[in-house]
């Protein structure tokens, strides 16, 4: 009821009146009571009252501090005439300040929060619960105070409890002359008189002023108590717990001022009801919410194993076997990352930071063990290519570069961010006292890792090609503690003439300087126990400080054909000597820029670990030259042409292609291609440039190799099939052009980003010039092929208008091509066709080739092999004739290999090509070794476990090929195998190998069968791909596939080689190793690494990959026990045991087999893939009906519970790999989406609105799983949760008993949640 501001003023005058009344006749409390309550309620004033409070409290202090006026007061709030938490506010800044003059004032408001601070639900379910808590804030200034970004009366009772506690706390310090030892100065609560106090009573006896001495002490005593009761209290303990979690800068000003009451009061010295050391315990941050001393049921025991350390099979005794289950998900990304035929626009380096930091968050380990994990899984990487099978795709460089460059480059990283926020932390805080965390912390954690490392030799041996190399850091350590003076650089630059010199060098010395080289380490390193091993009498005289080449060049040296081919060799051992470089490119004479250019593209881009990103960016940088003042257009590239063929050629090989990738360069790289396709493509052919070595260059070559550089950095041969089928947008990895310039332009205006990725900031460097967006729209000619690619692979080619310029160029090219057949009165094209009806007269060869930019040949090529290909198919041309004619259009315009490899992987997917007969006559046979590389496949299947009943015998029908696909293998072979080639050969091999995996089956082998007769030193590695092909043509076979990884990661396979189990099983050491009598089997996971792209209903694997993991957990559960033996079950002292097997140890097998699932749903599918895993298919799964594992037991309900944690493990690990751990801003902004996805369900399926097919043991256990480790691993996941999917969780948590997780799970939800996690706290009183 609304109350007029006269008959306020007459209803307040009317109390005081009443209240001085019964003051002077010493009225009964009660009865003043009811006669307020009695007044107020006349006036229609609704209780309780906040003006009513402000009243009485200015009336009691200080005019009328008598002891009758308190009783009134204690009165009113008895009878819920006056709000209590008001009452408290308003007190505590009148009374606390004048504590020392007023003890018995002051001893009143303490009694009166023993009372009501702890009993909140009444308070916060009464009328006016809003008003009240904003004239707290009015009276407290809580808002101002604390600066928080929420606001609401929930959170307004958080720092209402917090403010009153850490004024008490203030206090108590200045009680016991404590105050002054704080660090901070300037105190938010009032603690002392404003202006000084003046005793109105003139007369104050001795015998007073001792008793109030006596009161004062007993104050002191009773605020320490106090104390103690707001963090023993149920209600309040857990209210300070989510101020400690959303208020971490004032939580830490508070506890330094507790903790030094804590260590120097008296007062809590002598008190009987709380200790010192009860105090900071009950402070500390190990006084978990989850501390409780209830007893644990079965299901909380999750809780306890969830922190029972690390993953460690025991059985596992593979490289590095300790850390295996832990770091088995960066083992398979290495892997994967080895792929040669895949190129991805995240760099290695901000792929493994997430999920390095998700897996030490979900394994709980410390940094160091997370550091020797990725050290160990990087050294494995290398240690699987010391025998490698030789073929056309190299790996050592490519793993060189993730064990020497990109794990250096992400510990800089991680240890650089930390570091930073601790900086960031300590500007903020208004001291720097405390130092529970201080930078250093992390470097001492990589130091015991890598002197960890020293006990893993086997995987510490240097393959052959670097021994020497790590000899050179051996030496280099070894001259250091002998005194001998070294210069600084890349391993400082030492060489060891005498190659008969070992000092003992191995991995760990290589990466010890990589180390250095990063400012990770000093070179203290070189006194680690057992670093060095020889002595400085093995260094012959021919030791020499710095490689003489990189001294000659910054010296001033110039640049002679002498030096540049020693610096090719050599790699830069510093940042300043790329410089160097780099001005000699852009600044130097013609000549000087293409030496710098092959400088650049050298040894520094392969083997210059030290430097390598910034290598990849100079090279990058390059490729976009700057723009004279006095040049119009783009005419100034002209000049340029000479040393930028020099970048595109020194690049374009598989193992430089895959560096660029793997430090993330390649959308920049394109951006830089891009513009120079265009101009080279469209130049006249009229141009050339004789180089010094007297070579011809010419545009269509520059325009070759740098249109086949930019090729390779996405899959352009996809066929039709393969688009509709894999979903791209699923897969993640399959870029398209517009996708790679959507992610350069997103880079490029992030430039100057302090927030932006830290693998993306290279220290006064940026790969492009400029930061203008670039869109295809830029790029005309390049926008048409690409259109035209796209369209010749939806659909067949249109016709080809007569007497136009394409068809002028297409009848050019024809004649070309064909010359011989022409002449021989054959016709490819219709007889509209002015070069075929001018009789086949002899023409000399220059008249025949086609004088046109290469653009308008390459749009002519696909109507081209339409007729060449038709005329074969109608017996007009031989093959060989076709294979010739191919050759001489690739030779003409080497570019024109990706019109081939388009226009042929189109037409053999439409399937409208008779096959070709592979019989030697015709076409070239595979005859001489095809049953053998049959024999060989079989054997790699049956070695690893897949039996594929459906594979049909090779020599049971003619070895035929779909026609463009044995045009192409024809091409291909006609091709002589040396650098010249190399690059364009690496074009088609993917191409060919995508194209033949979709055909029918033998059409692998028989290609592999072709190719093994060329090189035959290729054939284990043929074989190899070939074999991989068996699982695209049945999915069964995958899933075998996939079945056999789980066995042989868990250590359930029978066959003695797989009994290890871990990493060893699954990923092997070296999957080219030989065995006398043929191949070494294949590890399952590397043959599974290579077939995953082929997938091509990548949804379906969801289904598969749940299924084979709980299918695992099951045989986990039962030790692979018949069922009647499960009776045998019991509890034991340490836990649930069967057969000596505890259910901790079945946990952590549990969790390796999560850990392995998620690694491969995460690696087959990528980010879209586990969205729509946790959005639609698990849960799917939880709402489908299943069959139970065994009929009744025990241990049905422990299996239902392994497998509600294994589910919950799985999508936890498989969300961290997607989604981050961090802020979603920074990781991954469709993680609040797909997060609210999943929790809508869960809360729904909580609040009985959704019914569940699976069982209620695997349902429970996974909820509480699955939150327990958000709580625990990624709590930032919950900052965007909506709080009302929030509050359904946590009445479904509560209705289980589940109070501290559903408390935990509020806590890290942020301060939006801390208002309605406070409230449920005190309604629910715990």
């Amino acid at each position: 009821m609304e109350v007029n501001t006269q008959q306020q003023q007459s209803i307040w005058t009317g109390i005081i009146e009443l209240t001085k009344s019964a003051q002077h006749r010493s009225t009964d409390p009660l009865t003043w009571a009811v006669q307020l309550s009695s007044a107020l309620s006349s006036a229609g004033v609704s209780l309780p009252s906040i003006e009513a409070s402000k009243l009485i409290v200015d009336y009691i202090c200080w005019e009328n501090n008598v002891p009758i006026t308190w009783k009134f007061l204690e009165m009113a709030l008895t009878m819920k005439i006056l709000p209590p938490m008001l009452v408290l506010a308003l007190l505590s800044v009148r009374v606390v300040p004048c504590r020392r003059s007023r003890p018995a004032a002051y001893r009143i408001y303490m009694e009166l929060l023993k009372r009501y601070a702890f009993s909140l639900s009444s308070q916060i379910n009464g009328q006016h619960y809003q008003k009240i808590m904003e004239s707290v804030d009015d009276v407290l200034h809580l808002s101002k105070s604390f600066n928080l970004e929420a606001s609401g009366p929930g959170i307004l009772v958080v720092e209402f409890v917090f403010s009153i506690l850490w004024q008490l706390v203030d206090a108590s310090l200045d009680d016991e002359g404590l105050l002054e030892l704080v660090p901070r100065k300037n105190f938010r609560w009032s603690i002392k008189p404003q202006d000084m106090e003046i005793d109105k009573h003139n007369s104050v006896d001795e015998k007073t002023t001792e008793r109030q001495e006596k009161l004062h002490l007993m104050n002191t005593s009773l605020a320490v108590e106090v104390i103690g009761d707001f963090f023993h209290n149920k209600v309040t303990s857990k209210i300070l717990y989510l101020t400690r979690r959303n208020m971490p800068t004032s939580w830490e000003c508070f506890v330094e001022g507790l903790q030094l009451l804590a260590v120097n009061s008296l007062a809590l010295r002598n008190s009987k009801n709380i200790t010192a050391d009860a105090l900071l315990k009950l402070t500390s941050d190990a006084n978990s919410v989850f501390s409780g001393e209830s007893n644990r049921r079965p299901h909380q025991q999750f809780h306890a194993v969830k922190t029972s350390g690390s993953l460690i099979s025991s059985s596992a005794q593979s490289h590095g076997a300790r850390h295996s289950a832990l770091w088995l998900p960066i083992d398979i990304f290495l892997e994967d990352t080895m792929d040669g035929s895949q190129v991805v626009a995240t760099s290695a380096t901000e792929t493994l930071i997430g999920m390095v930091k998700a897996l030490k968050a979900v394994n709980q380990t410390t940094w160091q063990e997370a550091f020797l994990g990725l050290w160990v899984a990087a050294l494995r990487l290398v240690q699987r290519e010391r025998d490698p099978f030789e073929g056309p795709v190299p790996r050592l460089d490519t793993c060189l570069c993730v064990l020497l460059s990109i794990t250096p480059l992400v510990i800089v990283n991680i240890i650089e961010e930390e570091e930073s926020f601790l900086i960031d932390d300590a500007a903020h805080r208004r001291t720097n006292q405390k130092k529970d965390k201080v930078p250093g912390e992390l470097r001492n954690d990589l130091v015991s890792s890598l002197q960890q490392l020293g006990d893993y030799e086997g995987l510490l041996t240097p393959p052959g090609s670097v021994s020497s190399v790590a000899n050179q850091a051996a030496a280099k350590a070894m001259m250091f503690l002998s005194g001998l003076s070294v210069g600084s650089g890349y391993l400082d630059g030492v060489t060891l003439c005498d190659k008969s010199v070992n000092c003992a060098g191995n991995m760990r010395h290589l990466i010890v300087e990589a180390c250095i080289a990063r400012n990770l380490l000093d070179t203290s390193a070189y006194t680690w126990p057992g670093y060095v091993k020889g002595h400085s009498n093995q260094i012959p005289r021919s030791v020499t400080g710095q490689a003489p080449g990189w001294v000659s060049l910054m010296k001033g040296s110039p640049l002679t054909p002498a030096l540049k081919s020693a610096l090719v060799r050599t790699p830069a051992s510093s940042l300043a000597e790329l410089e160097k470089v780099y001005e000699i490119a852009v600044n130097g004479s013609e000549e000087e820029k293409t030496y710098a250019a092959a400088i650049l593209c050298g040894a520094s881009l392969t083997r210059g670990w030290n430097i390598q990103e910034h290598t990849v960016v100079f090279i990058t940088r390059l490729l976009s030259p700057p723009v004279p003042a006095e040049s119009s257009g783009e005419s100034y590239l002209i000049q340029c042409a000479p040393y930028l063929n020099v970048i595109f050629l020194g690049v374009t090989t598989i193992d430089c292609v895959q560096i660029f990738s793997i430090h993330g360069l390649v959308p920049e790289l394109a951006g830089a291609l891009m513009p120079l396709c265009e101009f080279f493509g469209s130049c006249s052919p009229s141009i050339s440039w004789t180089l010094k070595s007297g070579e011809e260059l010419t545009p269509h070559a520059v325009f070759s190799n740098a249109f086949t550089l930019l090729l390779k950095l996405w899959r352009f041969y996809q066929p039709p099939l393969e688009h509709v089928l894999t979903n791209k947008s699923v897969a993640g990895t399959q870029m398209t052009p517009e996708d790679l310039l959507h992610v350069c332009n997103s880079r490029l205006a992030s430039v100057g980003n302090s927030r932006q990725e830290p693998t993306m900031r290279l220290s006064r460097l940026s790969s492009m010039p400029s930061t203008k967006p670039i869109v295809m729209d830029s790029f005309p000619k390049l926008k048409l092929w690409y259109r035209q690619h796209e369209a010749c692979i939806v659909s067949p080619l249109s016709s080809l208008v007569p007497r136009t310029p394409v068809y002028q160029i297409f009848d050019g090219l024809l004649n070309m091509m064909f010359r011989k057949v022409n002449k021989g009165g054959q016709t490819l094209i219709p007889a509209t066709s002015e070069s075929i009806n001018s009789s086949g007269s002899a023409v000399e060869d220059n008249s025949l080739r086609v004088k046109v930019p290469a653009w308008d040949i390459l749009e002519a090529v696909p109507f081209v092999l339409d007729a060449a290909l038709t005329a074969c198919a109608h017996g007009k041309l031989s093959p060989r004739e076709l294979a010739t004619g191919l050759k001489d259009l690739a030779d003409f315009l080497p570019a024109s290999l990706a019109a081939i490899v388009s226009y042929f992987s189109a037409e053999v997917t439409r399937g409208l090509w008779k096959p070709a007969s592979m019989n030697g006559t015709d076409w070239p046979s595979p005859a001489a070794n095809l049953v053998m590389i049959e024999q060989h496949i079989k054997k790699i299947l049956a070695d690893t476990g897949v039996d594929v009943p459906s594979l049909v015998a090779v020599g049971s029908a003619p070895a035929t090929l779909p026609l463009p696909l044995a045009a192409i293998v024809s091409l291909t072979i006609t091709y002589k195998l040396d650098r010249e080639t190399d690059g364009y050969l690496n074009l088609v091999g993917p191409a060919l190998n995508t194209l033949a995996s979709g055909c029918p089956w033998p059409c692998m082998p028989i290609i592999a069968s072709l190719w093994s007769q060329k090189v035959r030193r290729w054939s284990d590695f043929l074989v190899f791909s070939a074999s991989s092909n068996v699982f695209q043509h049945d999915s069964q076979a995958v899933i075998q596939l996939l079945r056999v990884c789980f066995r042989s990661t868990l250590g359930l396979n029978s066959s003695p080689l797989e009994n290890s189990g871990g990493v060893g099983a699954l990923l092997g050491h070296g999957f080219g190793s030989h065995i006398s009598g043929g191949l070494a089997p294949v590890a399952p996971g590397i043959l599974y690494l290579r077939v995953h792209r082929s997938v091509r209903n990548v949804m379906f694997m969801s289904k598969e990959i749940v299924t084979l993991l709980l299918d695992t957990v099951s045989e986990i559960a039962t030790n692979g026990l018949p069922t009647e033996k499960l009776e045998k079950l019991k509890k034991v002292k340490y836990g649930m045991r069967y057969n000596q097997v505890s259910l901790a140890a079945a946990m952590t097998r549990v969790k390796l087999a999560a850990s392995l699932g998620a690694s491969i749903v995460w690696i087959t599918g990528g980010e879209s893939f586990i969205h729509s895993l946790i959005k639609e298919y698990l849960p799917t799964w939880f709402i489908s009906v299943h069959e139970p594992a065994y009929e009744k037991g025990e241990s049905v309900g422990i299996l239902a519970m392994l497998r509600g944690y294994a589910l919950a493990y799985f999508s936890m690990l498989s969300g961290t790999f997607a989604m981050g751990i961090g802020s979603a801003t920074t990781t991954n902004n469709r993680r609040p989406h797909v997060l609210a996805k999943h929790l809508a369900f869960l809360a729904s399926a909580l609040d009985g609105k959704i019914s569940l097919g699976c069982c209620a043991a695997t349902w429970r256990a996974y909820i509480t799983g699955f939150v327990s480790l958000i709580v625990g691993c990624a709590p930032a996941w919950m900052l965007d949760v909506d709080i009302r999917v929030l509050k359904s969780l946590s009445k479904g948590l509560r209705k289980w008993g589940e109070d501290e997780l559903d408390l935990a799970l509020f806590g890290v939800s942020g301060i939006r949640a801390m208002g309605t996690a406070a409230e449920l706290i005190i309604e629910n009183g715990f």
